[in-house]
């Protein structure tokens, strides 16, 4: 109730983010229906610092009746909330902020530190890497930190790929053609291993200078042992790679040097990585 159910809303989301199946009950609704919330398996976490909450103690007996163990995390481990708990985190008793005593402040930062650190130790003890954290937070900031090339990368027929053999008049044909229009094709040979990238920077320079023979084999105008990356590598690396190089594209590799994937600033664009 109040400023702690504030922070159990908090406590709930943290859980959630990081892969521990949370909901928030609030006290006055869970007599009015809400208790239809609460499953086998489940744990409930009471915050109260008072440990006194009349809302929380008279759920005490239905949370004993339906078999739902409680962890109570309060100031006062001789409350009844603490008494009727399988398990009490006492944060002790604090002193609050305000002129008076009275606003919860100090405490409630208390409660907060506590369900956090509650929080990152369920997290240490179960598997739950970054592919997990990434899957809950596809948006926004968080979900761009942790996204793989994979996810972005062009493939099949968005892949732009030419044999080493090809003219050069057809790895053109294949970067005007390839949807998306990437302005490159990857040349590969006839494993599919990257052999090189031909670009349209490329065909600039040799028309600048004057090679205008477009019969000849791509693999003699093509850029040799172009940097790459591989599916799993992060996007946030990828750019940085690619500002780097001051690049607008990156083939894609697979553990066997095969062309699986291209990775065009444009993707990182739409993605607003750049």
């Amino acid at each position: 109730m109040g400023k702690a159910g504030h922070i159990g809303q908090k406590l709930s989301s943290t859980l959630a983010s990081t892969g521990i199946r949370s909901v928030f009950l609030h006290p006055a609704e869970a007599v009015h229906g809400d208790l239809g919330r609460v499953g086998p398996g489940d744990v409930i976490l009471a915050l109260s610092n008072s440990g006194s909450t009349e809302e929380l103690l008279r759920l005490l007996p239905l949370f004993k009746r339906m078999g739902t163990p409680v962890v109570a995390l309060t100031g006062d481990a001789d409350s009844p909330l603490a008494k009727g708990a399988e398990v009490v985190l006492d944060i002790g008793r604090i002193e609050e902020a305000c002129p008076m005593g009275l606003v919860p402040t100090a405490s409630t930062a208390a409660l907060h530190a506590v369900g956090d650190a509650l929080a990152m130790t369920l997290l240490r003890s179960r598997p739950f890497g970054r592919d997990d954290y990434a899957l809950l937070h596809p948006g926004g900031k968080l979900g761009r930190s942790v996204l793989r090339v994979f996810e972005l990368m062009r493939t099949g027929p968005a892949n732009p790929l030419v044999l080493d053999t090809a003219r050069l008049s057809l790895a053109v044909v294949v970067m005007t053609n390839t949807p998306g229009r990437p302005g490159a094709a990857c040349v590969v040979d006839r494993d599919g291993k990257l052999e090189g990238i031909f670009t349209d920077g490329d065909l600039r320079r040799l028309v600048e200078k004057g090679h205008t023979d477009f019969e000849v084999p791509v693999r003699q105008v093509m850029g040799k042992r172009p940097r790459c990356i591989t599916p799993d590598t992060l996007v946030l690396t990828a750019a940085a790679q690619m500002r780097e190089l001051k690049v607008d594209q990156l083939p894609v590799v697979d553990v066997e040097g095969r062309a699986v994937g291209l990775l065009d600033v444009q993707d990182l664009l739409a993605a607003k990585f750049v």
